[in-house]
């Protein structure tokens, strides 16, 4: 709903109206809307992470070889970068719908569960919301979408929107990521550090400056995050300031040149930068500024 998408009505194209209403947090918006009559919708959802969840009427839609069916009391989930067709919107089909960008829920998720910042969130294609936890957070987003039916000024404060695109993200994560074995909350030494380092990655952090966070050896230090983040503290931090350095190549805002975006996230070369950025997003840098 909030990504170009080809639409095509399935029945009395005369019906057709989009009634959409959102609320904008920065990195999530959550929103309702309907279509006024039964459509098919064709999708890619770029750098983004989509869940829809019908509270009246039927939802249809394929990912691959896999198809799902969401009714009232389900969601369905459309994974970032991975196209995807809704082959059936009900006429009578009203969704709430929750988009995260998806560099920020994965920063996220590296938060609050032990997945590596380098892979992608495993989420399921369908979730139920009947469980307790699935339950506590639609009613968080609906709490929120109520706010539609009021000026909603007071969530566009940067002191007060963060915080919530901030707990409906947390707590999405701790209701429906997969949760292998070994893979709980991280103890408090590595989430200190893991802190330390998205609050200031620009820092010239040494090893040593890690350790000195929480009071650990280097030894631990390295055992700790090999455990439970699955890289080396050199590695993540790394790998946060490519992210920061990819949200600044794609904003719409004149964020600078690659070798200045590399400069204020701690690379100091730029062609060091370059591979590594390459490495993990499969593009140069300066192919990113361009899109």
């Amino acid at each position: 709903m909030y990504f170009p998408h080809e639409l095509t009505a399935l029945s009395s194209p005369d019906h057709l109206e989009l009634n959409l209403q959102t609320v904008d947090l920065g990195p999530v918006t959550i929103g309702r809307l309907n279509w006024g009559t039964e459509v098919s919708i064709a999708c890619d959802y770029p750098d983004a992470y989509e869940i829809n969840i019908p509270v009246s009427g039927v939802l249809e839609s394929r990912a691959g070889s896999v198809r799902t069916t969401s009714e009232a009391g389900q969601a369905t989930v459309f994974a970032a970068d991975r196209p995807s067709l809704i082959t059936r919107w009900s006429a009578d089909c009203q969704v709430v719908g929750v988009k995260f960008d998806a560099e920020y829920l994965e920063r996220e998720a590296d938060r609050v569960r032990a997945a590596p910042l380098r892979s992608r969130l495993l989420l399921p294609d369908q979730i139920d919301l009947s469980g307790p936890d699935e339950k506590s957070w639609f009613a968080l987003v609906r709490a929120l979408t109520a706010q539609l039916r009021e000026p909603a000024d007071l969530l566009a404060n940067p002191l007060v929107g963060p915080q919530l695109a901030s707990a409906v993200s947390s707590a999405f994560i701790l209701a429906v990521s997969p949760e292998e074995a070994g893979t709980g909350l991280r103890p408090r030494m590595v989430k200190r550090v893991l802190d330390a380092l998205h609050d200031d990655p620009a820092r010239d952090w040494r090893l040593a400056d890690m350790a000195e966070v929480d009071g650990s050896s280097l030894r631990r230090l390295q055992e700790g995050f090999a455990e439970h983040v699955g890289a080396t503290p050199t590695e993540t931090l790394r790998d946060i300031r490519l992210s920061r350095a990819r949200a600044d190549l794609t904003s719409s805002d004149d964020s600078g040149t690659v070798a200045e975006v590399a400069a204020r996230w701690g690379f100091s070369s730029a062609s060091r930068f370059a591979a590594a950025y390459r490495k993990r997003y499969g593009i140069a840098p300066s192919e990113h500024r361009r899109r």
